[in-house]
C-alpha cells in the first residue's frame, strides 16, 4: 500500500505561483508512476502532470510551460510547481500513485486562483 499526503494549496492571485508537495509512505522508486490530478466543481477529475516510471514527465496541454513536476528521492516526495496561475486552475488537486497496478489517492489540497 501507499499513503499519500498533499500540502501547499491555498489562495493566490492570478499570475502568482504555488508549490504543491506529495509525500509518499514508501520509496518512490518502488512506485510505477506518481502525479497530480485536479477536479474543479462540476467537472471530472483530470490529469495535470505525471512522472511515468518516476522519471518521464507528462503534462496536460493546459499547463505546459507553466507547471513543472519534480521529485525528491531522499524525501519520497513529488512536487508540482505552478507558475502563471489562472482562475481556471482553481480546483482541488490530488496526488496519485500507481503501485503494483493499484491506484492510490491523497485527500486533496484546494487551490484557488482569484483576485
Amino acid at each position: 500500500q501507499v499513503q499519500l499526503v498533499e500540502s501547499g494549496g491555498g489562495l493566490v492571485q492570478p499570475g502568482g505561483s504555488l508549490r504543491l508537495s506529495c509525500a509518499a509512505s514508501r520509496n518512490i522508486f518502488s512506485i510505477n508512476s506518481m502525479g497530480w490530478y485536479r477536479q474543479a466543481p462540476g467537472n471530472q477529475r483530470e490529469l495535470v502532470a505525471t512522472l511515468i516510471s518516476i522519471s518521464i514527465p507528462k503534462y496536460a496541454d493546459s499547463v505546459k510551460g507553466r507547471f513543472t513536476i519534480s521529485r525528491d528521492n531522499a524525501k519520497n516526495t513529488v512536487y508540482l510547481q505552478m507558475n502563471s496561475l489562472k482562475p481556471e486552475d482553481t480546483a482541488v488537486y490530488y496526488c496519485n500513485a500507481n503501485f503494483c497496478g493499484v491506484q492510490y489517492w491523497g485527500k486533496g489540497t484546494p487551490v484557488t486562483v482569484s483576485s
